[in-house]
């Protein structure tokens, strides 16, 4: 029984892994989403985590627990000057901004031949475990969670609803806007240096636009009014090519394309008919019963 875990675990490894870094993405993505901002800058801020931990761990010998703070601290400094300008922006023009962001930092790596340019960083060493990841997760679900039913959260809430209407409340809204980037960089960027410490490298096509919207698919997918959503979009989309990779042969087509199909599929059938996001699928399916329980009243 212990052997047949344990092949298990190993077979499964690399996606339990991924459901987790895939989850703290989800999450950076909600922690601005949650006060009604569309920053898509989180893939540079991922990038900026896995190559400050990285450089931190292969050239100045440190610590990983002091690697892995970096990867933290380091994006979340770096919110602060992008923030107070592009903050002012909203919608659309947000999100072109912060994703612009990203790809400045993308292609500022792929011309950085410190570290080695487009190749990008190879044989780090592996720090990052499958528990570490998880416990990681656990960690920031259980802040953004004790998060949203503070005052802070309340604040956030109000500002999301009705901006103009929390100033007038005297809600510092540029203060609380600018934390929850912040939030969001530091929660990226320690996805991106569990990730880089987990796969033995780090490379700047990673961290493209491909990946930001992915981090978006996860979040709206699994709905962004609650906490739970994120990490059940990204659970999701994550197993999801696995149970498809014996369907993509019989199909004809490569399981890449197939899985940006289905995503998309998925995606445009939670717009139409799931507003709040497979999270709330629970909800609905009791809300019907008790509909049903009044009719044969």
């Amino acid at each position: 029984m212990m052997e047949g875990l344990a092949d298990l675990y190993a077979t499964y490894q690399s996606t339990l892994a991924y459901i987790g870094l895939n989850g703290l993405l989800a999450l950076s993505i909600y922690t601005s989403l949650s006060c009604g901002q569309l920053a898509l800058g989180n893939a540079g801020f991922a990038a900026i985590g896995a190559y400050a931990a990285a450089l931190l761990t292969m050239n100045a010998g440190a610590p990983f627990p002091l690697a892995l703070a970096a990867a933290a601290v380091v994006p979340a400094l770096v919110a602060i000057p992008l923030g107070l300008p592009v903050l002012r922006l909203k919608g659309i023009f947000l999100a072109i901004a912060t994703i612009g962001f990203g790809e400045v930092v993308r292609i500022g790596l792929v011309n950085w031949d410190y570290v080695n340019g487009a190749q990008g960083l190879v044989a780090i060493p592996q720090k990052a475990s499958v528990g570490l990841i998880w416990i990681v997760l656990a960690a920031a679900t259980l802040l953004l969670w004790r998060l949203r039913g503070s005052k802070w959260g309340f604040a956030l809430e109000a500002i999301r609803q009705d901006e103009p209407a929390a100033r007038t409340m005297g809600i510092d809204t540029a203060s609380y806007k600018l934390a929850m980037l912040m939030l969001g960089a530091a929660l990226a960027g320690l996805a991106g240096g569990l990730e880089a410490h987990f796969t033995f490298m780090v490379a700047p096509n990673g961290f493209g636009f491909s990946r930001v919207v992915d981090m978006l698919v996860f979040a709206v997918v699994g709905g962004i009014a609650s906490v739970w959503g994120p990490l059940f979009g990204a659970s999701f989309l994550t197993v999801l090519p696995e149970a498809m990779r014996d369907l993509a042969p019989l199909l004809g087509i490569e399981p890449g394309p197939l899985r940006m199909l289905v995503n998309g599929l998925i995606l445009l059938a939670v717009i139409l008919f799931l507003p709040q996001g497979l999270v709330s699928l629970g909800a609905r399916w009791r809300e019907r019963r008790a509909a049903r329980a009044r009719r044969a009243a």
